[in-house]
């Protein structure tokens, strides 16, 4: 193990909120980022549909199930393998391929989704420019799924990151939704330059 694995290992164990998930039953600490979101903003409620992209291991797609309830529906997808959660709809694939979107799509059927969840990343290549541009071609996915699916007055809560084409994404956001929102949780380690948008109610 190099020294910045052995780093990352150090601070990952000595994480408060790695050690939260650990005891209240969460898949990742990333779980509190949507909590603490959602406290802000109240958009998950009772019987909601809801879309999760880049679901795995599923610290989100639990927060929804636990909010949303038996009248609730997830539908779930990621590259990686997701382990079963209650109400939750897992579909393993590359949503950037048309047959895995179509699968998607054919699942949610006519009759669209009150929310919008996504907290992809690209793979990391370490050149910022790159993973920055793959990040925002993702987002842009996000957005174009959601402006087709998304009821009105439905929300999108999605994970970006700051760089060049930050502010012309969260234009693109201002067009669609009645508000668009900043935020960073408390989760969000302070190193990181990921930061969440809400877009609130589609117009």
């Amino acid at each position: 193990m190099n020294r910045t694995s052995k780093r990352w290992m150090m601070e990952h164990i000595s994480d408060p909120y790695v050690k939260k998930a650990q005891m209240e039953g969460y898949r990742s600490r990333a779980a509190y980022k949507l909590i603490e979101i959602d406290q802000k903003y109240h958009f998950l409620k009772k019987g909601m549909s809801v879309v999760d992209f880049g679901s795995s291991p599923g610290g989100w797609s639990q927060v929804v199930s636990n909010k949303i309830g038996e009248t609730g529906k997830v539908f779930a997808i990621d590259l990686l393998e997701m382990n079963p959660i209650k109400n939750v709809e897992f579909i393993r694939g590359d949503f950037t391929e048309q047959a895995v979107l179509d699968k998607l799509e054919n699942k949610i059927s006519n009759s669209g989704v009150d929310l919008v969840i996504s907290d992809m990343a690209p793979n990391i290549s370490g050149i910022k420019a790159v993973d920055q541009a793959g990040a925002i071609y993702l987002n842009e996915l996000v957005l174009d799924f959601s402006s087709h699916w998304l009821k009105p007055k439905g929300h999108m809560v999605i994970k970006c990151f700051i760089g060049s084409d930050f502010d012309s994404f969260v234009g693109s956001l201002r067009l669609i939704f009645k508000k668009v929102i900043k935020i960073k949780p408390r989760a969000s380690r302070d190193r990181s330059s990921e930061i969440f948008i809400v877009g609130y109610e589609k117009k």
